[in-house]
């Protein structure tokens, strides 16, 4: 099948999503800021809001691919099970002989038990010794509330591991320990899957670091990389030559933002609503630059000198200006629906996104500026520190 996008704004036809499931409950007051997580979300009222997130795109016209059962289905081609398999067992702090209780423990498993597993995590206590065998050292020295294979809960947040332009896809490269590997299970699903079969990788795990949350495509062959906490500027750099050398843009504009958890990806203070316009955090909105990146004669990427990031972003997407929607009403307000997803909006179609209903004065803005705000609840799902953008990986648009 193809699969295209070429800009943020333009009818979202379809995108992938990963309802919360077991992974989630496996975040206890032990572990929650190891696994990037502010607070323990009550599990059954996130996978609630997250259905009402997807029936408002499917109300909308959009296909939904989920995550967790493409994983199942690319576990059926024995290819992509002994390549997942052999990544969760590729890490010296099992020990050999815990590594082969666990692979053999693997190897039993069906296709939708291991990708449980594969999401999920693998306790201790799930991983019995056989008779008259201790599981080894490394096993017996595990407290029994650790896990042998680390859960993923922030799989909720599609849009980070890949990312698509045009009709190839970047599997990032993630900088965060806890995320590491959720980027080996995205490069399984578009490797192995049959429906993405043919597909070119533009990046991939193991490279320099770049997130999707980084990445804004701002109009046909203009694209936005924020370097900051979890975007390095070698991330950007290598990114853009590859997208240069395939020809799928003549202009990225890479964006230094504060390297903190508030700002951690460049969506969270800048989304786009309409081919002019951007919800912005305005605290931020006059100190922002960009630095342009063009393809040099000789291939490799040249730099221009640092601009600031609206002049910047509105001649590389030949417009006259960008129309700004602020968050909020006043700098309090702001600060709070920035901390708050208010700008991480998924625009489903120019002048339409969704938004998370909690952040009230930013989305009267919107609707101000006559974007229609489709409000949808985050409680819970925001725990994780994301909004719908960060909830979605659109994966078909209509060619802007």
């Amino acid at each position: 099948m193809a699969h295209y996008v070429d800009s943020e704004v333009s009818r979202l036809a379809t995108v992938m999503l990963h309802r919360p499931g077991a992974e989630l409950a496996r975040l206890t007051p032990r572990n929650n800021d190891s696994l990037l997580f502010d607070g323990i979300p009550w599990v059954g009222r996130a996978q609630e809001e997250h259905d009402a997130f997807a029936a408002a795109l499917r109300q909308r016209g959009v296909e939904v691919l989920y995550l967790g059962e493409l994983l199942e289905q690319t576990l059926a081609v024995s290819a992509a099970r002994e390549a997942l398999t052999a990544s969760v067992l590729d890490t010296s702090r099992l020990g050999d002989t815990l590594r082969e209780r666990v692979a053999a423990h693997l190897a039993d498993l069906a296709p939708r038990e291991l990708a449980q597993v594969l999401m999920a995590g693998l306790a201790h206590e799930e991983v019995k010794p056989g008779p008259g065998r201790s599981g080894g050292l490394v096993y017996q020295l595990m407290d029994r509330l650790d896990f042998v294979i680390d859960p993923l809960p922030n799989l909720l947040f599609t849009r980070d591991s890949s990312v698509w332009v045009r009709d190839r896809v970047a599997v990032t490269s993630l900088a965060m320990p806890a995320r590491d590997r959720e980027t080996t299970l995205t490069r399984a699903i578009y490797t192995h899957h049959p429906r993405f079969a043919g597909t070119e990788l533009l990046y991939q795990p193991g490279l320099e670091h770049v997130e999707g949350g980084d990445v804004l495509l701002l109009a046909p062959n203009v694209l936005a990389i924020g370097v900051g906490e979890r975007t390095t500027p070698a991330g950007a750099e290598r990114l853009a030559r590859r997208v240069f050398a395939a020809g799928l843009a003549h202009t990225i504009l890479a964006v230094p933002i504060a390297q903190e958890r508030a700002t951690m990806h460049l969506d969270t203070v800048c989304t786009m609503v309409d081919v002019d316009a951007v919800v912005m955090y305005p605290n931020i909105a006059d100190t922002l630059r960009a630095y342009p990146v063009t393809a040099g004669f000789d291939g490799e990427p040249t730099v221009g000198p640092s601009r600031p990031f609206l002049d910047a972003a509105a001649e590389a997407m030949g417009i006259d200006r960008l129309r700004i929607i602020d968050t909020g009403l006043d700098p309090v307000t702001a600060e709070r629906e920035q901390w708050d997803d208010g700008n991480n909006t998924l625009a489903i179609a120019p002048r339409l996104c969704v938004a998370y209903e909690r952040n009230v004065e930013t989305n009267a803005q919107l609707e101000r500026a006559g974007i229609e705000v489709i409000a949808i609840s985050g409680s819970e799902l925001g725990s994780g520190r994301g909004g719908p953008r960060c909830m979605s990986c659109p994966i078909e648009r209509v060619p802007l």
